[in-house]
């Protein structure tokens, strides 16, 4: 089971949500919580494999949650739940450590897809948001690419194969058997990956691999 914690102030969009998640057989929600500080209390009483975390919330917000949780419970995926497209949401939310970024306006199937991505060590932007992202990056291309090669050239061979597939969506599970390794090896070559590249989480590293043309166009 993919446990999840909660955080929304609105009670009926948590029962809403706790309902979409609920219809999941994989998905246990252990926790809900009212603002960003009970969220980071309630994380680290539970211990959630996922931490579904709205972006306004009195107190304390959900992207100031999300950076306490990168240190206090790294081992728990963060994705951003927020009717807010903006980008600088989306950057904030990013920078923050989220691993994921859904709309409460999307498919409700979103949201499963989501939690299960990240619980599985993966990413996962909502249609809507990866759309806003790559039109960003989609500006300055050349000049991006040019130092994204340049960063990740100081990879090994194996470490930019790992990147490459990181950048695909396949988490670590997927890597392992693509790879014919088990799958601790591959969560050391991404701890690694990041270490070396300078970067948060696995959604810049993804972003980071496109950049440098790493992960073929379709």
């Amino acid at each position: 089971m993919i446990r999840v914690l909660l955080a929304d102030d609105e009670a009926m969009m948590r029962a809403g949500v706790r309902a979409i998640l609920s219809s999941a057989d994989d998905i246990e929600t252990v926790a809900e919580a009212g603002d960003g500080h009970e969220a980071v209390e309630l994380a680290l009483k539970h211990r959630p494999d996922v931490c579904l975390l709205d972006i306004r919330m009195p107190r304390v917000d959900g992207l100031r949650a999300a950076e306490e949780l990168r240190t206090l419970l790294p081992e728990a995926a963060v994705v951003m739940l927020t009717t807010f497209s903006e980008d600088e949401y989306i950057a904030s939310a990013l920078g923050s450590g989220a691993a994921g970024f859904v709309l409460k306006s999307g498919d409700p199937r979103e949201l499963i897809s989501g939690v299960r991505a990240v619980a599985e060590g993966g990413a996962y932007l909502s249609p809507t948001v990866a759309r806003r992202v790559l039109a960003h990056f989609g500006t300055g291309q050349l000049g991006r690419r040019t130092a994204a090669r340049a960063r990740t050239a100081e990879l090994t061979a194996r470490e930019q194969e790992v990147l490459a597939l990181v950048g695909a969506g396949h988490s670590n599970a997927e890597i392992a058997r693509r790879l014919h390794v088990v799958e601790g090896t591959v969560k050391t070559y991404v701890s690694q990956i990041l270490a070396r590249l300078d970067v948060r989480n696995r959604v810049q590293a993804a972003i980071l691999a496109y950049e440098a043309g790493l992960v073929p166009e379709e």
